[in-house]
């Protein structure tokens, strides 16, 4: 007997990106198909990237959470809020921006049915797999800048050894999938929300994004 193995098996989404797409509805489309890592399994859905295809700033997060999962759209919870309400303190207009994670299906703890989903931090395995997405997304895209939220989605994009405390506020310019970027890391906005000084850590939000609109001229 013949056993094939799983696309999700492979963890990578290579063969379910359309290499050929020019556009960003073609590429939404084709993620909402993608097995190319077990976290398809449970999720509600894959939830893309939004936002301008000519978009100034790439912003890149983590995952979707438990809101973004049910909706299909990033950055639509309460660390989505807090976020917006930092880009335009920040002087970043919406209009100029373009939103995703670096793993697009939401990973979570369940202690039961009906209870409340926990989120739980992807691996580096699985953020590796999702990487061919985020690599057409910056493609299709082509930001001048790339705000970077939080430490997975650091490691994501420059390596394991990514730490953001050592990096926030700057601007750093690196290769990223086959392409020169400038980049500007801070904290993840769900991490403000779990701060004890909650207004402290909203104004280092906010003092990078400032970093990254002066990059922007």
């Amino acid at each position: 007997m013949v056993t094939t193995r799983a696309p999700e098996d492979a963890y990578t989404a290579e063969p379910f990106v359309p290499h050929g797409a020019r556009g960003l509805p073609a590429l939404r489309k084709a993620a909402a198909g993608c097995r190319g890592c077990p976290l398809h399994r449970d999720a509600t859905q894959t939830v893309f990237g939004e936002g301008s295809a000519h978009a100034r700033v790439m912003l890149v997060g983590e995952q979707p959470g438990d809101q973004e999962d049910r909706q299909g759209k990033p950055f639509v919870g309460p660390a989505g809020k807090l976020l917006d309400r930092a880009l335009a303190e920040a002087g970043i207009e919406p209009e100029h921006t373009y939103v995703t994670n670096a793993v697009k299906h939401f990973k979570f703890t369940q202690a039961e049915p009906r209870k409340r989903r926990i989120h739980k931090a992807p691996s580096l395995r699985e953020m590796t797999a999702c990487g061919p997405w985020l690599a057409k997304e910056l493609e299709i895209v082509e930001p001048e800048l790339i705000v970077v939220l939080g430490a997975t989605a650091g490691k994501a994009l420059l390596g394991s050894s990514f730490r953001v405390t050592q990096v926030r506020g700057t601007v750093l310019e690196e290769e990223i999938h086959g392409r020169r970027e400038r980049l500007v890391p801070t904290v993840h906005p769900s991490a403000v929300l779990r701060a004890e000084d909650r207004e402290g850590a909203y104004r280092g939000l906010v003092a990078d994004l400032e970093v990254a609109a002066r990059a922007l001229g």
